[in-house]
């Protein structure tokens, strides 16, 4: 457990450097031990893998770190016969070896500018660019939890670089062994970053910055989806209670609708009607349009003349007064072309009682036909 803070992040020792006659720059290094290693992901999020003993140590994973590539920083591609004066600066002896659970080699630096570099400090630090399969089963090691494990390691280049672990690179990630010195003392090794909690900056390493920002952007894309999902429930909502609504209005146009019994009994007691008010208005009048209401007043209006006023009068009162109109019309004789105008009340005898009455009936079974 004492050690984990440590393989973490894979720190290991530059165990020193000496330059011969001719100025190339012999460098003995440790450049990767076990343990439990952040990695970022393409959205920010880190991804702790494992580099178990039984793989970083395995011998086909030492044999890979004989004779490779020293490059300057890590290259964006792995390195081959194809890009090697390209990219390399030097190259790895052949005496890489487990000592004191790590793993290391002799390199000799060729490159003058990268040996001034170097020796003046500013490049400093030993990170292997390497090609892994991954084992994506959780697990611990040393009590730390890993996510993934690294399987099949085989170092491509060994990098000498400014600062801090380098990420994924195509098929390479790459690994940090840093030098040990004050700075480090005091850091941990760790790369630190400022990170702003309400308004104030703190320092805090840069893979837990990636790992809250990455944490942040996750929250804001949800908080953007439960917007839209209220929005969505907003319209739904609303759509439900249109839906409501035509589905009472569809039930009450049922209940008003007349059976095809009623619509008969409609349509003759309307063409009784018209064909009773021409007798009133004559075979000229125009009657198309025109409402019962307005059709039972034009009758009333020509046999009561100027004595009747409808202004407030009820459907009801007009359906009477139109009943009676019409039964003391048939009990005098009343035409269009007549002389014998309707002037005082509506029922004369028991004969219009009963006719006006039959009339109501009549209008009842129509299902309430004005």
């Amino acid at each position: 457990m004492k050690e984990t803070k440590k393989q973490r992040y894979d720190k290991a020792e530059v165990l020193g450097f000496r330059k011969d006659a001719d100025g190339y720059l012999t460098v003995t290094a440790g450049i990767t031990r076990p343990g439990v290693f952040p990695y970022k992901r393409g959205d920010g999020a880190l991804k702790w893998e494992a580099k178990l003993p039984e793989d970083i140590f395995s011998e086909t994973t030492i044999e890979s770190a004989k004779n490779r590539p020293v490059t300057d920083e890590h290259p964006p591609e792995p390195v081959n016969s194809r890009n090697w004066q390209k990219y390399a600066r030097g190259t790895s002896h052949h005496d890489s070896r487990i000592d004191d659970d790590l793993m290391k080699v002799t390199m000799t630096v060729t490159d003058e500018g990268l040996i001034e570099r170097i020796e003046s400090g500013k490049q400093k630090e030993i990170s292997i660019g390497f090609e892994t399969d991954l084992d994506d089963t959780p697990g611990e090691w040393n009590g730390q939890r890993y996510d993934a494990r690294q399987t099949n390691i085989r170092i491509n280049h060994i990098a000498v670089t400014a600062r801090g672990r380098a990420g994924p690179t195509v098929a390479i990630r790459g690994d940090s062994a840093v030098q040990m010195d004050e700075e480090d003392e005091n850091t941990g090794g760790i790369t630190m970053a400022k990170y702003k909690v309400d308004g104030k900056e703190f320092d805090v390493p840069s893979e837990i910055k990636s790992f809250l920002d990455a944490q942040e952007a996750k929250l804001d894309a949800a908080t953007q989806k439960a917007q839209t999902v209220d929005s969505l429930q907003g319209r739904h909502d609303a759509l439900e209670a249109e839906k409501a609504r035509l589905e009472s209005e569809l039930e009450e146009a049922k209940k008003q609708a007349l059976t095809q019994d009623q619509l008969d009994a409609a349509i003759a007691a309307r063409v009784e009607l018209v064909a009773g008010a021409k007798t009133f208005l004559g075979d000229s009048a125009d009657l198309t349009g025109k409402t019962d209401r307005e059709i039972k007043l034009a009758v009333i209006e020509k046999a009561k003349g100027t004595e009747f006023k409808a202004d407030g009068k009820s459907d009801d009162y007009i359906n009477a007064f139109y009943d009676a109109t019409v039964g003391s019309a048939r009990k005098d004789g009343f035409s269009s072309t007549g002389t014998n105008q309707l002037r005082g009340g509506a029922f004369q005898s028991d004969s219009d009682l009963e006719d006006i009455e039959k009339l109501k009936a009549k209008r009842l079974n129509m299902g309430g036909s004005k």
